[in-house]
């Protein structure tokens, strides 16, 4: 939790966050994940100042675990002074204590969105979901949260203004953003009226470009010209010096060209959706679907 103290910005784990959106579809299945097409409501976690503190705590952390599906997990919260937004303990359950630190006492509106992220953990602990390192898994749980229809209270609790700063979760808010992005693409969803943080929003606003340009790469046929071109030219190279192996477009390229004797030219590319790794023949237009997350993609090889 970022208190009066600098947020790092931009998308410095972007590589993990997309591994994380991997591993959720294959732990889950297209069909579990699909199960998560409404996301939490801003209404289902309200909380005013006029609210009973536990029993507010209590009936939010009750809706996020409904969201989850978790219907035997009893979530006990507390409060305490502590350096981190909230902590809970994960064992075999039912019943899991949950910390919140003490300033939720009376910044309440948040405490959804620190539930959100420790819910979250308690979800990938049954599903025996983890990433190695507490940094990639905590990670994970903030992409779990943002993809699975939780993590937008994430992202609306970040604010700003001339003399202090919050910020809740592991990721950037710009971070945050994409995944939510992503998961609106994927279900057809507008959360950018949900947002109460103008910090929050247009760090969404932000993702989104950001999500949308994971649709527009090479082979892609949604691909801008540039892309195209730069395409063009690394397919020549592979078809001229491809003596089987693998070869990697460029440092930059999202790409990679593949040859095994007489096997005709093969590019690699990750899904726009679930960013698992798509091989299809290099020989013009082709349509492809992802096994993992079903997607289908309109190519030009």
């Amino acid at each position: 939790m970022a208190d009066d103290g600098p947020v790092e910005r931009g998308y410095p784990h972007l590589e993990t966050v997309r591994a994380a959106i991997t591993a959720l579809y294959r732990r889950l299945s297209y069909v579990t994940v699909r199960t998560f097409a409404t996301s939490v409501a801003p209404v289902d976690v309200a909380f005013c100042d006029t609210d009973d503190l536990h029993l507010g705590a209590q009936r939010v952390a009750r809706e996020l675990v409904r969201h989850y599906g978790l219907p035997d997990a009893r979530l006990i919260v507390g409060f305490r002074e502590m350096r981190h937004a909230a902590n809970v303990e994960l064992t075999a359950g039912p019943e899991y204590f949950v910390e919140l630190n003490d300033r939720f006492r009376t910044h309440r509106r948040d405490i959804g969105a620190a539930l959100a992220h420790e819910v979250t953990h308690v979800y990938l602990h049954r599903l025996d979901l983890s990433f190695p390192g507490t940094r990639d898994n905590e990670i994970l749980t903030d992409t779990a949260a943002a993809y699975l229809g939780a993590g937008w209270l994430l992202l609306d609790a970040f604010r700003q203004d001339g003399v202090s700063s919050q910020k809740l979760g592991y990721l950037t808010p710009e971070e945050f953003g994409y995944v939510v992005a992503k998961r609106a693409l994927v279900f057809g969803e507008d959360p950018s009226t949900w947002f109460t943080s103008p910090q929050g929003y247009e760090a969404y606003v932000e993702g989104m470009d950001r999500a949308r340009r994971d649709a527009r790469q090479p082979p892609l046929t949604a691909a801008g010209w540039s892309g195209r071109r730069r395409y063009a030219r690394d397919r020549r190279h592979a078809q001229d010096h491809g003596h089987g192996g693998e070869r990697t477009a460029s440092p930059t390229a999202p790409y990679s060209f593949t040859s095994g004797g007489p096997e005709p030219l093969r590019v690699s590319f990750p899904c726009p959706t679930c960013h698992q790794r798509i091989r299809v023949p290099v020989r013009g237009r082709v349509r492809a679907r992802c096994g993992l997350c079903r997607t289908v993609l309109e190519c030009d090889t």
